[in-house]
């Protein structure tokens, strides 16, 4: 696991670079042609590391009810306060600790088996957190792209 963490760390470094550079305003423009913005993607990763790692292991997750459901997949951009993205900042990091902390502490102890939206069946905490990784590697993908039009 030494390795998944080392990238989901790496990714989480690349995302709070890109949201640095941006303004309130850029964060949460969505270019034409797209169905997102930054801010969206950036608060997308963080509850969905938590759903499919925490909620599936049959554990609470660490954030907010309102921001599970602003940033949940399906769910559509609203506007993201400075506030609100000062705290996704924080939680990039935060929760990265807290899952490695758990992690070491063998709290996944469960998993409810799940298949994604795109066909990966996750049996266990381990494939969760590859398929994280992956999912998050699509998402910074998307910002790398939305970078181009704001």
């Amino acid at each position: 696991m030494e390795a998944t963490f080392k990238i989901w760390e790496t990714s989480r470094n690349i995302y709070l670079k890109i949201i640095e550079h941006y303004s309130l305003e850029q964060l949460n423009k969505i270019p034409e042609g797209f169905s997102n913005n930054l801010a969206w993607n950036l608060g997308h990763i963080i509850v969905s590391q938590q759903g499919l790692v925490y909620r599936l292991s049959g554990l609470p997750m660490n954030i907010s009810p309102e921001m599970m459901e602003k940033y949940k997949n399906g769910s559509k951009p609203t506007a993201t306060t400075q506030e609100e993205i000062e705290e996704l900042k924080v939680l990039l990091f935060s929760l990265l600790n807290q899952t490695k902390e758990d992690y070491a502490n063998g709290k996944f102890t469960s998993y409810n088996e799940y298949t994604t939206g795109t066909g990966f069946h996750l049996a266990n905490i381990k494939d969760a957190m590859e398929f994280n990784n992956y999912h998050e590697g699509i998402h910074l993908g998307f910002m790398m792209n939305i970078r181009k039009f704001i």
